[in-house]
């Protein structure tokens, strides 16, 4: 069992961090690519009509199942990383990577979105009173908060990165304290140890 327990915890705690801005822009980007409305049509005196409700509760929960598939794959590596000697820069590689990965289709997808919902986010048409979401604002709004989300995924894991390679070269380092008190017992001479 204690094979299991890594050796340095902050791979896999950093990776816990960075995978909560990753879950929520996994969750919108998800939502852009598989969500849709629940459609009922019907003729009437030879015409087709369509209505639009909310999503149903099996598509939701699709949505939800599929968006902790990016925060947990990132902690698992974390996980891993966490017996590597350098595997806090694997951690934020990983996030990089994954949070990276959200973007690439998902232009696509909000596009996608935009056609499966043809009265909007709200499903009311843009001429009605009742509308509060004009077709293609909801899904604009998405990809823009994506994008901050991943923008903040990818700012966190650098300057993480930064901090634990500046905090590896002063652990290199002699302190400076100890060479002026070096200094200070032999008189600023130089010693020459003998054995």
């Amino acid at each position: 069992m204690r094979r299991y327990v890594p050796k340095h915890k902050a791979p896999l705690a950093l990776a816990g961090f960075l995978a909560l801005p990753l879950f929520f822009a996994s969750l919108m980007a998800t939502s852009l690519a598989i969500e849709k409305p629940h459609a009922f049509e019907w003729m009437r005196y030879g015409r087709l009509f369509h209505t639009f409700h909310d999503p149903r509760p099996s598509n939701e929960l699709r949505i939800w199942v599929l968006s902790f598939a990016a925060p947990l794959l990132l902690v698992a590596i974390g996980w891993a990383a966490s017996f590597l000697r350098y595997g806090i820069y694997v951690s934020c590689v990983a996030a990089i990577v994954e949070a990276y990965a959200l973007t690439i289709r998902l232009d696509m997808w909000a596009r996608h979105h935009t056609l499966r919902f043809p009265f909007g986010e709200d499903n009311y048409p843009d001429s009605s009173n009742s509308s509060l979401v004009d077709r293609g604002q909801w899904e604009h709004e998405a990809v823009n908060t994506v994008h901050s989300l991943v923008r903040y995924t990818i700012g966190l894991a650098l300057a993480s990165m930064a901090i634990a390679l500046v905090l590896a070269l002063r652990r290199k380092r002699p302190p400076v304290e100890t060479i002026v008190s070096e200094l200070q017992q032999t008189g600023g001479a130089p010693t020459v140890s003998g054995s």
